[in-house]
């Protein structure tokens, strides 16, 4: 395949993914999760090869949600919005089983995990404290704690999300 059908073909197999996780957004979950799926997906799309070009969109789709949601808590009730996986791959028509791993594996590309601040919902980054960790002078330290000149610069380079 040459590059430019690659690029068509990724482009179609994100149109196809996009619209799965939408619908499921919409019907389960908030435009916050919406679009954190959007962005995921967009990045893997990018990715050389792109991964979404082969098996089915409607897997690539749970796992994405899956994936976002061990990273936002989604499968705790406590949490709003929740949802269980059982209930979230059902919504696919797939096994928990096959989400679950689905979903591993896209950590597993993105080397991320629970309460990565890139994939975080913005409602909930203030309050992921591994959004806040930063390294100075070689100790770990919440920037939130840190004198306002650190956290100036700690902004300017990127380290933390905001000034708090």
């Amino acid at each position: 395949m040459d590059p430019s059908e690659c690029r068509q073909h990724s482009k179609s197999a994100n149109d196809a993914i996009v619209a799965l996780t939408d619908a499921c957004c919409q019907a389960h979950l908030t435009e916050e999760y919406r679009d954190l799926c959007r962005r995921l997906t967009a990045k893997l799309c990018r990715k050389r090869p792109s991964p979404l070009v082969t098996g089915q969109a409607k897997t690539w789709a749970c796992g994405i949600v899956y994936a976002l949601g061990r990273v936002n808590f989604l499968f705790d009730p406590s949490q709003t919005p929740s949802l269980r996986a059982d209930a979230l791959c059902a919504h696919f028509g797939l096994s928990t089983s096959t989400g679950s791993a689905k979903s591993k594996a896209i950590l597993d590309l993105l080397k991320s995990g629970q309460m990565d601040p890139h994939w975080t919902l913005p409602s909930r980054l203030a309050n992921n404290p591994m959004a806040w960790m930063i390294q100075v002078n070689g100790f770990l330290i919440d920037a939130r704690h840190a004198p306002r000149e650190i956290q100036e610069e700690a902004f300017r380079r990127g380290l933390i999300p905001f000034l708090p």
